[in-house]
């Protein structure tokens, strides 16, 4: 058996932490990688958006501290330290897809006479595969023949050999995959594969957003191509709120697929030039105007994530917590058809757990009702995503009693069977 969660609790430094948040009452809340809960300071970070848009109107442009002109410059700054990378680099814009969508626009070259394929993998986000798929259509080329998908063998994870099996192929010109697989919560070498594809003359770029806030990057350090990512699970900006993208600076000067007026350098954006004169750094990316109320906060997280000691004060908890789970799920669960189907390393592994059952959909239905918000992927996962900043070890002993008391007692059996449409 595991350490007593209490004894653990008592001596977790981000213990302090989770009064921060606003807690779904009578929930364990195991979903933090699908959405954040609200915390007070993006709240409050919100709010004071809304007054300065009362108080300011049209002023709040350039009358609030940060100026609302700055303010994603002013989030990039504070998300740099989590991702390991420069400021300059980083674009705080749109959501997830349209910026991969920016991203391919800018750096992809189907005019490359002997590499025209762009790799991917089978397990990532349906999202990514949509965004490769018709942007080869948009560049008049056939997915059917440039789009590669790498396969997984178990459906599960991902092999390093496979994937540099497939960088190796001669007509591959970019490659795009997750640092985190957003089923079975494989973290992937990040460092390992980038330095290989470069070698191979390959571009690559991330999906970070099922890492960024949970695991630790260091972008500059491994060098990839590019980088781009969500903001509303680990880090808690709020649904929808707006994405991030990351430009290696030596594509700096490349003209933007996509080029809009926020892209404009900042002391001609108002000039209105009839030809587009781009900013300097990944800011060249923007395309409309910052999204105010949705980096509004974002703001406030990062505040909070800096007070409790930055994304290696996260990590340590997020891995303290799901090795506390994982010793719970062997001896609990285990014995009861519950199998874990990702990687069990710290070099390995994500924020979240993977765990396999046949019935896994009436599973999840029946921990709701008993109070445990989990997450169901198909066919057969429950994901469970406990947040370093407001999840306890309490918490998640008692979320797998409650599974296990599930199990035993067959309650799952009087669920439906038939997933609804929205979970």
């Amino acid at each position: 058996m595991s350490a007593d969660p209490r004894v653990l609790d008592a001596a977790d430094p981000l213990a302090p932490f989770r009064a921060e948040f606003h807690l779904p009452p009578g929930q364990i809340y195991l979903d933090g990688n699908s959405l954040g809960l609200l915390s007070r300071r993006a709240e409050a970070s919100l709010i004071r958006a809304l007054d300065q848009w009362r108080t300011h109107g049209i002023g709040g442009w350039t009358e609030t501290t940060p100026t609302w002109l700055t303010l994603p410059e002013t989030c990039a700054e504070r998300l740099a330290p989590l991702l390991g990378a420069a400021p300059d680099q980083l674009c705080l814009t749109g959501q997830t897809t349209a910026n991969l969508h920016q991203l391919l626009a800018t750096l992809f070259e189907p005019a490359h006479a002997s590499r025209r394929v762009i790799l991917g993998d089978a397990l990532n986000f349906a999202s990514d595969a949509y965004a490769l798929t018709s942007h080869l259509r948009l560049r008049g080329l056939d997915p059917a023949a440039h789009l590669r998908l790498i396969p997984s063998r178990d459906g599960r994870v991902l092999r390093l050999d496979d994937i540099l099996e497939a960088c190796a192929a001669p007509d591959v010109q970019l490659v795009v995959l997750p640092a985190v697989v957003f089923t079975s919560g494989q973290l992937l070498d990040v460092a390992t594969l980038t330095r290989k594809a470069r070698e191979r003359g390959l571009l690559i770029g991330w999906d970070l957003s099922h890492s960024i806030g949970a695991v630790p990057h260091a972008l500059d350090r491994d060098g990839p191509d590019f980088a781009f990512w969500c903001n509303y699970k680990w880090l808690g900006a709020g649904p929808g709120a707006v994405g991030g993208l990351y430009l290696h600076r030596r594509h700096f000067g490349r003209a933007p697929g996509l080029a809009g007026w926020w892209g404009v350098r900042a002391d001609r954006r108002f000039a209105m030039a009839p030809h587009h004169e781009p900013a300097s750094g990944a800011a060249a990316l923007h395309i409309g105007t910052p999204h105010i109320l949705s980096l509004a906060p974002l703001l406030g997280s990062l505040a909070l994530i800096a007070e409790a000691g930055g994304i290696e004060a996260l990590r340590r908890k997020s891995l303290a917590l799901t090795d506390f789970l994982l010793a719970r799920i062997d001896t609990e669960l285990a014995p009861h058809g519950v199998t874990v189907v990702m990687p069990r390393g710290h070099l390995s592994r994500g924020g979240h757990l993977a765990l396999a059952h046949p019935d896994a959909w009436r599973l999840c239905s029946a921990l709701k009702a008993a109070g445990v918000v989990p997450d169901f992927r198909a066919p057969d996962l429950i994901r469970l995503a406990p947040s370093p900043l407001y999840t306890s070890f309490a918490e998640c002993a008692e979320a797998i009693a409650r599974l296990k008391h599930i199990l035993l007692t067959r309650l799952h059996e009087s669920c439906p069977n038939t997933r609804a449409l929205v979970t």
